[in-house]
């Protein structure tokens, strides 16, 4: 046997891996799973190791129990100001709306009530100022 005949070619060897890689795969696919047991309850041989374990894993659920409503509490404080602000706003609302609503009424029997020349002012002012800046040329 020559020495260059002791070789494969590199064709022949690709086609031999590719025939190896589907053999192993079909027995990868043929192979059957193993049996699914539907025992409940302890397995046996547990170790006391596996009942720290148990224990640690217990521990970290009741500190992300504390934690989750130690959350909640804040966020039920936080809506439960945002609640009485917005309410405090809209008793300011209805408290100027009666006041303009009695300013209504005094204009209708011909009275100027008290505070409408102020706010008049005010707003002619703002009128007066941003006529201004309309009419600069």
């Amino acid at each position: 046997m020559d020495f260059e005949e002791s070789f494969i070619n590199a064709r022949d060897f690709d086609n031999l891996v590719k025939v190896e890689q589907a053999q192993e795969v079909k027995e990868t696919t043929t192979t059957t799973p193993p049996p699914v047991t539907n025992k409940r309850g302890r397995k046996p041989g547990k170790k006391s190791s596996d009942k720290v374990d148990i224990r640690a894993k217990l521990e970290r659920s009741r500190q992300s129990a504390r934690e989750c409503r130690a959350r909640k509490k804040l966020r039920y404080q936080y809506l439960e100001e945002l609640v009485t602000d917005r309410e405090k706003a809209v008793i300011a609302l209805r408290q100027e709306l009666d006041k303009y609503r009695t300013w209504c009424v005094e204009v209708d029997e011909g009275r100027i009530p008290e505070g409408l020349p102020g706010l008049l002012d005010e707003l002619g002012a703002v009128k007066q100022e941003s006529a201004g800046g309309v009419l600069i040329m």
